[in-house]
C-alpha cells in the first residue's frame, strides 16, 4: 500500500479551510446522531514517529463533547498485560455504544515492533495476523465502526520533525527511542509497515493512509473520512451481515435426550475417599500451573437447581485462594451491555498461572438472549462463529479451557426447585424466572443441544456432568479437570 501510494496533491490553503470549517461542523452534528443510533466508534491513529498522531487526535477531539469519547495512548504493553492474551488491552479500551475511543497507535504498532525485534518468526506472525482480523471483524459485525489511520510521512520530513522535537527541551521526551531507530532504518520499517498493511486491509475495516506532511491537510483528510464513515455506519446501523462457516474441528456431542443419568451413583463413603484424594492432587496440580505461568478458564453452563454452585466449592476448596477468581455471570450491568458482547468476558480473564471459573458464561448468547428476545437471530446464529474464535484466542495463548454441561432431568429439577421453596434456608436459591424458564424446558434443550453440537471443539471441547447424583458430578468434574491440567503441564 505505502510502496504504490500516490498521496493526493495538496489543495490550496484556501480551499482546506473552507473545508476543514464545513467537515468541523458536521462532526459537531453528527456526534449526536451517534448517540441516538448507539453507533460505537473506535478510531485508530498508526504511524510513523513524529508524523503528528497525537495532535491530530487532539484537533479532531475539539469537535466532539468531552462525555462521548476517550482518548488512550497504547504505549508499551506492561508485565501485567504481557500476562494476558495479545488483544485483552485493546479490546478493554472498546467504546460503548454511541461513544467514540480514539487509540494513539495499537495492535499495529505493537505487532511491527515484535516483528523488527525478533519476537514473531513467519507463523507466528500470521497467527497475529489471523486473530487482528477476526477481532476488527467481529466489532464491526457487531455494530462498531472501525476507522485506521496511517499518518505517512517520508523520511526527509520525519528526519526534520524528530531535529525540531530534539532541539526544544519542552519537546524532547516525545522522541522514543524507537522513533530514533525508525527513522535510521526507514526502509526496512517501510516494507514491513507495508506487509502489515496489505495483510489487515479489509473492507469491513479498511486502511486509509494520510498525508501528514501539511499538518492541516492532515486534519482535514481525517475529519472527512471520519464524517463519510459515520454516514455510511448509521445507515447500515440495522443491517445483518453474513454467517460465517465454521472452519474450526468439531467434536461429536450427543444430545441431551440421549445422557444416561440413570446409575451415576456414588455412596457417601466412596466420594469422601475420591474427594479428599482427588481435591490434594488438584492443589498440587495448581501449584505447578502458577510455577509453569499456564493459564485455566473452567466454565459451568447447565440446567437451574443442576448443582454448578456444590461443583465449583468442590474445585475451589482445593486451589489457593490467591491464585483464582470465580465469576458468577449475571445479566450485564448498562456499561457491558452497551458494548460487544464478550467484553465482559474479555475483561475478567485470568493472568496465566491463574484460574479463572465462569458460573454461566458467554454462551447465554445462544441460550437465554435468544429465547428471550435480547438479541437478533441474526446476532446469535452469528455467536456460534464468534465463540469458537474466542476460545481458539484463548487456545493460542496457551489457555486450558474446560466446558462444563451439568445435566440434570425435568423431574429432578422439579424436586430440587420445590425444596427449595419449602426450605427458608434456601428460599433465596429460587426466583420467578427460575419457574418461568422452566416452562420452556423444551425450547432451551433444542437450543443446548445446538449449542453442544457447533461449539465443542478440539480445543475447548464440551463434558458432560450427569448430576441426578451430585456427588458422582463433582468426582467427575475433578477428574476431568485434574487430567487436562495433567496433559497441558506435561
Amino acid at each position: 500500500m505505502l510502496k504504490n501510494w500516490n498521496p493526493e496533491e495538496i489543495p490550496s490553503k484556501e480551499e482546506v479551510k473552507e473545508r476543514l470549517d464545513k467537515a468541523r461542523a458536521r462532526l459537531y452534528e453528527l456526534q449526536m446522531k451517534i448517540k441516538e443510533h448507539k453507533v460505537p466508534v473506535l478510531v485508530l491513529f498508526e504511524g510513523w514517529g513524529a508524523s503528528g498522531k497525537g495532535s491530530t487526535i487532539g484537533k479532531v477531539i475539539k469537535n466532539i463533547d468531552p462525555r462521548f469519547f476517550k482518548v488512550a495512548t497504547m504505549s508499551a504493553p506492561t508485565e501485567e498485560e504481557l500476562r494476558r492474551p495479545f488483544l485483552y488491552r485493546y479490546m478493554k479500551q472498546i467504546p460503548e455504544a454511541g461513544k467514540f475511543t480514539f487509540l494513539d497507535s495499537g495492535w499495529m504498532e505493537q505487532t511491527v515492533k515484535d516483528c523488527l525485534e525478533g519476537v514473531l518468526d513467519e507463523d507466528h506472525y500470521a497467527e497475529r495476523i489471523d486473530s487482528i482480523k477476526r477481532f476488527e471483524r467481529q466489532l464491526t459485525d457487531n455494530g462498531y465502526l472501525v476507522l485506521k489511520f496511517f499518518m505517512h510521512i517520508e523520511k526527509k520530513e520525519q528526519t526534520a520533525r524528530i531535529e525540531r522535537l530534539l532541539e526544544d527541551e519542552d519537546a524532547r521526551w516525545r522522541v522514543s527511542a524507537f522513533d530514533k531507530w525508525q527513522n535510521e532504518h526507514y526502509k526496512k520499517c517501510r516494507a514491513i509497515f507495508n506487509k502489515y498493511l496489505s495483510d489487515t486491509n479489509m473492507s469491513t475495516a479498511p486502511w486509509y493512509i494520510i498525508n501528514a506532511k501539511d499538518r492541516k491537510w492532515a486534519e482535514l483528510q481525517v475529519l472527512e473520512l471520519m464524517v463519510s464513515g459515520i454516514e455510511v455506519a448509521m445507515q447500515n446501523s440495522a443491517h445483518s451481515v453474513p454467517l460465517l462457516q465454521n472452519v474450526f474441528p468439531l467434536v461429536k456431542m450427543p444430545k441431551l435426550e440421549e445422557i444416561q443419568l440413570e446409575g451415576k451413583v456414588l455412596e457417601d463413603a466412596e466420594y469422601k475417599a475420591e474427594l479428599k484424594a482427588l481435591q490434594k492432587k488438584l492443589g498440587e496440580l495448581h501449584n505447578r500451573l502458577y510455577r509453569k505461568r499456564v493459564p485455566v478458564i473452567i466454565t459451568y453452563e447447565g440446567w437451574d437447581a443442576a448443582g454448578k454452585g456444590g461443583n465449583i466449592k468442590r474445585i475451589t476448596e482445593a486451589l489457593d485462594p490467591r491464585g483464582f477468581e470465580v465469576h458468577p455471570i449475571a445479566s450485564p450491568e448498562p456499561h457491558e451491555k452497551a458494548r460487544h458482547y464478550l467484553w465482559r468476558f474479555w475483561t475478567r480473564l485470568p493472568k496465566d498461572g491463574h484460574i479463572a471459573i465462569f458460573d454461566r458464561t458467554w454462551y447465554g448468547r445462544v441460550m437465554v438472549e435468544r429465547l428471550e428476545g435480547f438479541c437478533s437471530e441474526n446476532d446469535w446464529r452469528r455467536a456460534y462463529n464468534e465463540m469458537n474464535e474466542f476460545e481458539k484466542e484463548l487456545s493460542d495463548w496457551g489457555a486450558v479451557i474446560i466446558k462444563f454441561w451439568v445435566q440434570i432431568d425435568k423431574d429432578t429439577q422439579l424436586a430440587r426447585f420445590t425444596d427449595r421453596q419449602n426450605n427458608p434456608e434456601k428460599r433465596w436459591k429460587i426466583t420467578d424466572e427460575d419457574w418461568r424458564n422452566r416452562e420452556k424446558w423444551d425450547l432451551y434443550e433444542g437450543a443446548v443441544n445446538e449449542m453442544l453440537q457447533k461449539t465443542s471443539t478440539a480445543y475447548a471441547p464440551w463434558y458432560i456432568l450427569e448430576s441426578v447424583d451430585k456427588k458422582y458430578a463433582r468426582i467427575k468434574a475433578l477428574k476431568i479437570v485434574i487430567k487436562e491440567l495433567e496433559k497441558a503441564l506435561n
